[in-house]
């Protein structure tokens, strides 16, 4: 299938293509990398009006180190954080992520920023900005504002941006050697969309224990609490937080849930 009509708007600076968002409403949408909107568009799961293109913006793209964090320009490519031609401030978390996003074509323009605002829950952007904590720069009509990862996604592909709003960056907070991270997740075939995922990380510098669990119906679930990778290696404990994070979880995706929480915790143990 091919598209349905649409019209391409292009703005000489951000505060312009917010302005434009905000009049069209949801019939505007932002377009980055494409990679994910693109094939909605040729499947017309989805149909706007018009798409602003966001790529002559090279503010976007721009990469600095704030002190305490690093803030990535919403189009950021997954195959700039993969080949750590951008600063890593996951202790190799955050490229070992990217190099299992889809094939590399896809990586190579496929963007941060357009997979948080697709919010796809199966996606790995959007379970692994909350694990680590990160912030969302937002720029709407109103001026900017921040959000926590955790709350961006409100449920499967809607998101906390209201009419007029644009993703700018992504600040992730630096860690230390102390961090230890586990990334799992499971995929029938190289490049597809996980059907099951679970994440952690435990930084003795601040007492930080926090698990995710994505690829669910909506957003992804983060638990966070001292003693948290201990608790995980209790089977009642692993089948408390999947029945929270999923309660019509299906049988058997709960029982592979709570075997990847019992991985998370004993990767915990090992050194990398």
């Amino acid at each position: 299938m091919k598209p349905s009509a649409y019209s391409l708007i292009k703005a000489d600076d951000l505060a312009q293509a917010s302005a434009q968002l905000a009049e069209n409403g949801w019939g505007s949408k932002p377009v980055a990398g494409c990679q994910s909107l693109g094939a909605m568009l040729n499947l017309r799961l989805a149909q706007p009006e018009s798409l602003l293109d966001l790529d002559a913006f090279e503010s976007l793209r721009a990469v600095t180190d704030t002190g305490d964090a690093i803030r990535f320009g919403a189009m950021t490519t997954h195959a700039a954080i993969e080949d750590k031609r951008v600063p890593d401030p996951s202790q190799g978390l955050m490229p070992f992520v990217a190099r299992g996003i889809a094939y590399r074509a896809v990586r190579n323009r496929g963007t941060l920023g357009g997979s948080l605002c697709h919010a796809d829950p199966a996606a790995d952007w959007i379970s692994t900005m909350p694990l680590l904590g990160a912030t969302l720069h937002v720029l709407g009509p109103s001026g900017q504002r921040d959000i926590a990862a955790r709350d961006f996604m409100t449920s499967a592909y809607e998101t906390q941006l209201v009419d007029g709003e644009i993703l700018i960056a992504v600040s992730v907070p630096k860690r230390t050697t102390s961090m230890q991270w586990s990334y799992r997740k499971l995929c029938r075939k190289t490049g597809e969309l996980s059907h099951a995922m679970t994440s952690g990380i435990r930084d003795s510098s601040d007492g930080t224990e926090r698990v995710v669990i994505g690829a669910l119906d909506g957003a992804p679930f983060v638990v966070e609490r001292a003693g948290l990778m201990t608790e995980l290696l209790q089977g009642a404990v692993r089948e408390q937080i999947v029945r929270q994070a999923a309660p019509e979880l299906e049988l058997d995706r709960r029982h592979t849930l709570m075997e990847m929480l019992r991985l998370v915790a004993l990767d915990m143990g090992k050194t990398r």
